[in-house]
């Protein structure tokens, strides 16, 4: 059980649906919680990740332990719970923000992050659409969970999967992801490497179950159905395994905030090829640990995914490399000890 009144930083995230914040929040706050105060504050979370719920909030003293606490929103909704804690309830707190979004912002968000004691930036092109400062800091992932498997033949048959060189594409299933883009990509790719196959695996919602039937649709009639497949959803738990039985990864987003995905698939030894969006560009070493494409298109995406089947000793290099990369730069540690830093500063202006 929380007690708020030991508590130095509260983590909201208050949307049920998993998202990434909700990934975020539940990867970060436990291992942060072992060196400070720290909570979550959500509908749901699992059983290790500290949490309150909401109506807590209302409860708890004016003060925290050293004073103010620090109050780390990610969503303009919890910007706004905040500022109401602090101005109409005289909650004493230190406002921090995190910024993924890489586009203008509207007036009610540049408002809220004009009023925040602090902002910190997912990567320098979300960064260069802040008008104040901001630190960047690049998520980062757990290298332990997310690590290469001693026996990807034994995995795949583990999990159903076809044996052979596999490429997949996670994540929400819309044309703001691109995965039109991949599965017109494999169409192609698979015709000239008989022994590969692919797998969407993710999630459609009600407005996107007609993009998703127009893609199986596609597969269908290009003959592809027992070698482009399409996965459900699957607990957090269990993604690492998925990553771990591919190959190569590929993340072909129009459009993405930051992009975790391509970090996960890295660290398990798969290269990534990926679109000019989001970090990808911060987080990919383009020709040693995958290859940068532009966005939409199909033909590049063809030809990266073709050089690396082709080029078996090149994938091997690269995937040793994407794992290196990953241990090296973009560990869960290095995030929570960056995010830290700023708590404690905020936290010694009281």
């Amino acid at each position: 059980m929380v007690d708020l009144a030991d508590i130095d930083v509260i983590a909201p995230n208050f949307k049920r649906r998993l998202s990434g914040v909700t990934s975020t929040v539940i990867r970060l706050v436990p291992l942060q919680a072992e060196q400070m105060a720290i909570t979550a504050c959500a509908p749901e979370m699992p059983e290790h990740v500290p949490n309150v719920a909401w109506p807590a909030l209302l409860r708890m003293s004016r003060a925290g332990p050293r004073g103010a606490r620090v109050w780390h929103a990610r969503r303009n909704v919890e910007m706004i719970a905040g500022l109401a804690l602090k101005r109409l309830l005289g909650k004493r707190l230190k406002l921090l923000f995190t910024s993924a979004s890489q586009r203008a912002h509207t007036g009610l968000t540049k408002a809220l992050i004009a009023r925040m004691d602090a902002v910190i930036a997912t990567s320098a092109k979300t960064a260069a659409y802040l008008e104040r400062p901001a630190t960047v800091i690049h998520h980062g992932i757990d290298t332990d969970t997310f690590a290469p498997t001693p026996d990807k033949a034994a995995l795949k048959r583990a999990l159903g999967l076809p044996p052979g060189p596999l490429l997949g594409c996670f994540g929400r299933i819309r044309a703001q992801k691109g995965t039109d883009v991949f599965v017109d990509a494999m169409i192609s790719v698979l015709q000239s490497h008989g022994d590969a196959a692919g797998i969407v695996m993710g999630r459609a919602v009600d407005k996107d179950q007609a993009f998703l039937e127009d893609l199986r649709a596609r597969v269908t009639a290009a003959g592809m159905a027992d070698r482009i497949l399409f996965l459900p959803e699957v607990p957090v738990w269990k993604t690492p395994e998925f990553y771990q039985a591919l190959d190569i990864y590929i993340a072909p987003q129009r459009w993405e905030g930051f992009g975790l995905t391509p970090l996960e698939a890295m660290a398990c030894g798969a290269p990534a090829i990926a679109t000019r969006v989001g970090a990808f560009e911060e987080l990919i070493v383009d020709g040693e640990t995958g290859t940068l494409i532009d966005a939409g298109d199909v033909d590049q995406m063809v030809a990266a995914a073709n050089a690396l089947l082709s080029d078996p000793a090149q994938l091997a290099a690269w995937s040793a490399n994407a794992r290196r990369h990953m241990v090296d730069r973009f560990q869960l540690s290095q995030e929570a000890e960056a995010i830290m830093a700023i708590y404690r500063n905020l936290l010694a202006k009281g």
